[in-house]
């Protein structure tokens, strides 16, 4: 089955009604960051948003930081908003929905960024069709640079996909996709931050082993990273046809080029992307 992808722009505008709220069930950093996009974004007002955690300093927190109202209770954010966000590790979800369930009402929107998590087990531990959107961002999202996979179920509306984009849109771009591709997601994008660092920071040590302070290293790295990431995407050019514009025949990028392509660079990273999705398999199956 061919798979569908649209990729959408952070899109803002108006601001959602004013008698709709919109809950956070976990006040970690994603959480926080949400909150910042959407505020920033005024997607919604501050006291629109609700937020709960069994965590005080986390709440205490958000609260400092952005004024919201928040509850120790995750059935107090459940019963004010009709979109509540999930944001709880994979191994406290069932127990989290276990507790609101009964303060689900059938025209909640639950939508959920735990990693692995399908949309089937969240509709069988709360034992009611509900809209419920699967969610994977990824961590430049803390910095409002991220991008987001979104999934629906049956029961969601056209207004609640809107909805649900223009949330994710607050902290950076997104794209949707059927359920069936999360774990492909989770493998590229989710985890793709880790391989990023990691070149990285062997870049950073290949540059002091030619003679490079660490600072200095340290700096050419990331804005080399940063540049040709803003230059790849503002391009209309491929990927392909950015790299031969700098690789001149018999020069620096191609001596180096040379040797990505004889130690197998291309089967490395999809090794390692193959990798990560099966185990991203596995964890769903949990």
């Amino acid at each position: 089955m061919e798979i569908s992808i649209v990729n959408f722009k952070y899109f803002g505008g108006m601001m959602v009604g004013n008698n709709q709220k919109l809950g956070f069930i976990g006040a970690g950093n994603m959480a926080t960051a949400l909150i910042k996009g959407i505020v920033q974004s005024k997607i919604y007002r501050q006291d629109q948003l609700r937020v709960s955690d069994k965590d005080e300093k986390a709440l205490k927190k958000v609260r400092d930081i952005f004024g919201l109202e928040c509850y120790p209770s995750n059935e107090g954010v459940v019963r004010e908003c009709s979109t509540v966000v999930l944001c709880v590790k994979p191994q406290n979800m069932q127990d989290v929905l276990g507790g609101v369930k009964d303060s689900i009402r059938d025209d909640h929107l639950l939508i959920s960024i735990a990693a692995g998590i399908p949309l089937k087990k969240i509709g069988s531990v709360i034992d009611r069709e509900i809209a419920l959107v699967r969610v994977m961002p990824n961590t430049p999202a803390l910095v409002q640079k991220g991008i987001s996979a979104l999934a629906y179920s049956p029961r969601v509306t056209p207004e609640q996909r809107t909805l649900s984009k223009r949330i994710f849109s607050a902290v950076g771009d997104i794209v949707e996709v059927e359920e069936g591709m999360m774990d492909a997601v989770t493998a590229l994008s989710g985890s793709g931050p880790g391989y990023v660092f990691r070149i990285m920071e062997c870049m950073v040590n290949a540059g002091v082993a030619v003679g490079l302070k660490r600072d200095a290293s340290l700096r050419l790295v990331v804005q080399t990273f940063l540049g040709t990431a803003h230059l790849a995407k503002e391009s209309e050019l491929s990927l392909n046809a950015l790299r031969e514009k700098v690789t001149s025949p018999g020069g620096t990028t191609a001596e180096g080029l040379a040797i990505f392509n004889r130690m197998g660079i291309e089967d490395m990273t999809l090794k390692s992307v193959e990798a990560a999705c099966n185990r991203s398999r596995e964890l769903g199956k949990g």
